[in-house]
């Protein structure tokens, strides 16, 4: 075969003269490519004898090595050279703000469980908390709940499973946060006041029950405490909460944790569908709620004879759904941020009142 000088002198000029990635293209194509040049050349290696074969292969391997990388660097030039170009046109103030971005929201569940705390903290609330898995004896037994009531069925309230020989006390998922005040006592004694927000468990799951849901109690224990107490307090709870005058009315009821015991309703009306508190002829059950019985103030190792207080207890979850107007409380679990924003979970001031007990 001839000198492949020529050749080589040939394809690098054209390589040097492409002015853009398709140039490149075009020349790689038409000297390395099935049907370029030097692959037509390679073709012929078959009609040389040995000796030429092996020289002429040889050079002709080294000649399409040295085009391929002759492309790939003039590609990468001129790649660079795009790159200066566009840095050069796109000049970028990098001392100027950043783009706002939407900033997160606050879950409704724990935006009102804020709220909570932080009004029952103006009248002298302190926070309790205590575990979930709870003692069979501290989610009934100490609350002065037989042994017959139907929450102890297994209908109703989650048990934990126990292995064949664990001898312990039957422990289930707590039902109500009740048993956090029976722990404050233990721990604390008398007096007392303090509020015991969390999750709770029970069997339920339709539009305004859900399996897990949260609940915050209230306990107040000293010597003096009344029912009268108990009025002014949640009073100033809703009022604070829903942001104008709430009236309560109490209705007798029963709870084996409290004697007497109450039912509370907030005065409210309803206007094209719409709840609106604070105002009108109808009423509306909030929470329950009752003088502390003697059974569970001994079980909190607390005398009857020299203290007295009171409890109440409601759904946070519900009192979420009142305020903000959101109509299932499966929405809570199930919904994504769109849904949120649409009842306006943002960070917000938290609401406050002066006075106390």
């Amino acid at each position: 075969m001839d000198d492949l000088s020529p050749l080589r002198q040939q394809w690098l000029d054209r390589i040097k003269d492409a002015a853009n990635p398709a140039a490149i293209e075009d020349v790689r194509l038409a000297a390395l490519g099935k049907k370029g040049e030097i692959s037509l050349k390679m073709r012929e290696l078959g009609k040389m004898t040995p000796e030429e074969r092996q020289t002429t292969g040889k050079a002709l391997n080294a000649l399409r090595d040295e085009l391929d990388s002759a492309l790939r660097a003039r590609k990468a030039s001129l790649d660079d050279a795009a790159l200066e170009s566009r840095l050069a046109e796109e000049w970028l103030d990098v001392s100027l703000p950043g783009r706002p971005r939407r900033q997160g929201t606050i879950h409704p569940v724990s935006q009102v469980m804020d709220e909570v705390t932080a009004i029952f903290a103006d009248m002298g609330f302190a926070v309790a908390e205590g575990p979930q898995v709870e003692t069979d004896w501290y989610n009934f037994d100490a609350l002065n709940i037989a042994p017959e009531h139907p929450a102890r069925q297994e209908h109703d309230t989650f048990f934990m499973h126990h292995a064949p020989g664990d001898n312990r006390p039957p422990h289930v998922l707590r039902t109500h946060t009740s048993p956090v005040q029976i722990r404050a006592m233990q721990a604390q004694g008398a007096p007392i006041r303090v509020i015991a927000p969390g999750r709770v468990y029970r069997m339920d799951m339709d539009q305004t029950h859900t399996p897990m849901f949260h609940q915050v109690e209230g306990l107040a224990i000293d010597r003096d405490i009344s029912m009268a107490q108990l009025k002014w307090t949640v009073e100033e709870f809703f009022s604070a909460y829903f942001g104008t005058r709430v009236k309560t009315r109490f209705r007798a009821s029963h709870f084996p944790f409290t004697e007497p015991s109450a039912e509370v309703d907030i005065q409210c009306s309803w206007v094209d569908g719409k709840l609106i508190v604070g105002e009108g002829d109808d009423w509306l059950e909030v929470l329950g709620s009752g003088m502390v019985h003697p059974n569970v103030l001994r079980a909190g190792g607390i005398d009857p004879t020299e203290w007295q207080g009171f409890a109440f207890g409601m759904g946070i979850d519900r009192i979420a759904m009142l305020k903000y107007g959101i109509p299932d409380l499966r929405a809570f679990f199930e919904s994504d941020l769109r849904w949120l924003r649409h009842y306006g979970f943002m960070p917000g001031d938290v609401p406050s009142v002066a006075g106390g007990l």
